[in-house]
């Protein structure tokens, strides 16, 4: 059982609800959004408590629409009075907008929805003492330092956000998740001042502080990272990096592990799949798309192995919940199927400009009570293959290539086409077998192409969910924290350059 802790519990809900709406009633849609989110970060230098910050922001966030035209407004003062003044001054800036509106705004139906959701975790990391979670940074630390890197950086954040959902259409609604990420660094100094790092490659999950805890231990049996085995074998691997030959540029086949192919689906597919952006609306600031609304059903994504899910369901994910921040019911959808693109993301504004999709999948989602929401990227993950191998099989299958592991730095364009990406550790593959490390390696192409040399994929086994906390959009700048799951997966005669001479090393 767990021990749910709520930060809305003094708040006086109900009032603040019936006052908001009631002072908005002459509007064809107003909504009510209540959200606090509490937020902790904790960081280590060579295993030295370095930042140790626990902060809330709590608010409450009124949208109205008048004439097609959207207003909101946004206070910190939790109270009845407050929130009717706050839906007045929604009201009346949708007023003042609505004769400026060249394409005004409608949006699809959708059903009134009852009910309270809180995501899947055992333990509330706000319940674990602040100074215990420094130790698990400063303790594995500790033991990468013993093993003989020459500096360590170490980081844990943990999240719990809970929003009240309320609007005119009837829809009541709360839920809370909790998400976690850690993250250690390696740093090894040579003697001519030359450096090589590693990290460990252990995703931000929708989990509590179970992820932290060692597998045996009695308070979780399940649900945690092997993190005292990754930070045994770091040393060792950051030391035959440092000592690896550099790559030679070339064309290569690619097993690329989910805790690296999880970045290539968020930038070449997560992104290129948002309607809005399809649509230029994030054209001021990260781009389009060339995934345009002519190409859905005809246009070949990838290769007929590629079969890319939306979804808001996915048990840990970070960009699950139970609904979105317009009412609608988390759900799951096709974006490619049999390497054709097939949809897209939606929220209930861009689904009433389409005829082709005509109802909203969920996607609407705000980081503060103070900004407005966003259609949002939800989980988008690559399907294994369910007769799919191991991980030892695909290199099997192999008889020259790169493993490719862990994430790092990466490129693509604006309209989500031409990229490059980076990784944490490469190994070289002969004759199906690892024959050792290689460094600096970039693999590079556009999207149809890569996905199109896709030729083999991991069985579940090798799936696992990857993600982040911080994916950008908007302006005003929001984030969001998404999961993008994946198996491994194999890609024949993909570009390798040598970052290290593309820098001018």
């Amino acid at each position: 059982m767990r021990d749910v802790t709520s930060d809305l519990d003094k708040v006086p809900i109900a009032g603040i609800i019936d006052a908001a709406l009631d002072s908005a009633d002459s509007v064809d849609f107003v909504d009510v959004r209540i959200m606090s989110t509490r937020t902790a970060y904790q960081t280590s230098r060579d295993a030295r408590p370095m930042t140790d910050i626990e902060h809330q922001s709590l608010g409450l966030g009124v949208r109205t629409l008048v004439d097609g035209c959207w207003g909101f407004a946004a206070t910190t003062d939790l109270h009845a009075a407050s929130a009717a003044e706050t839906a007045q001054r929604a009201l009346a800036m949708a007023r003042v907008s609505a004769p400026t509106t060249t394409d005004p705004i409608s949006l699809v139906e959708s059903q009134p929805v009852n009910g309270e959701w809180t995501s899947s975790f055992v333990v509330d990391p706000f319940s674990v003492d602040a100074a215990a979670r420094m130790t698990f940074l400063t303790e594995g630390s500790g033991a990468l330092l013993s093993g003989g890197v020459t500096h360590t950086m170490a980081s844990a954040m943990a999240v719990r956000e809970e929003v009240v959902y309320a609007d005119s259409n009837g829809s009541h609604t709360q839920q809370q998740r909790v998400r976690v990420q850690g993250e250690f660094s390696g740093i090894a100094v040579a003697d001519d001042g030359s450096f090589q790092s590693l990290r460990t490659t252990a995703p931000p999950v929708g989990r509590g502080w179970e992820y932290f805890v060692d597998p045996t231990d009695t308070i979780s049996s399940s649900g945690s990272w092997d993190w005292a085995g990754e930070l045994a074998r770091l040393p060792e691997r950051l030391a035959e990096k440092s000592a690896a030959p550099s790559v030679e540029p070339g064309s290569y086949t690619l097993v690329i592990d989910p805790t690296n192919l999880w970045l290539t689906i968020h930038e070449s597919v997560g992104h290129a799949t948002e309607l809005d952006r399809v649509r230029g609306y994030e054209a001021n600031y990260a781009g389009t798309s060339f995934a345009t609304e002519e190409k859905i059903g005809s246009f070949r994504y990838g290769s007929p192995l590629m079969h890319v899910t939306g979804d808001r369901t996915a048990e840990h994910g970070l960009a699950t919940v139970a609904w979105d921040d317009e009412g609608v019911p988390a759900q799951e959808w096709d974006l490619i199927r049999d390497g054709i693109l097939v949809g897209y993301q939606l929220d209930r504004s861009m689904a009433a400009r389409s005829e082709q999709y005509p109802d909203s999948n969920g996607c609407a989602y705000a980081d503060s009570a103070l900004h407005v929401p966003l259609q949002r990227m939800p989980n988008v993950s690559l399907q294994p293959d369910p007769m799919g191998g191991t991980l030892d099989e695909l290199i099997a299958g192999v008889d020259d290539g790169i493993l490719v592991i862990g994430d790092n730095s990466w490129s693509i364009d604006m309209q989500r086409y031409n990229f490059q990406f980076t990784g944490q550790r490469f190994e070289r593959i002969r004759n199906g077998r690892l024959v050792g490390q290689v460094r600096d390696v970039a693999y590079q192409g556009s999207t149809p192409q890569f996905w199109g040399s896709l030729v083999a994929l991991g069985g579940p086994s090798t799936y696992l969910l990857g993600g982040a906390f911080n994916c950008g959009k908007g302006q005003p700048g929001q984030v969001a924290p998404v999961s993008h799951g994946c198996p491994a997966a194999v890609f024949e005669g993909v570009n390798v350059l040598n970052s290290g001479t593309e820098a001018g090393a």
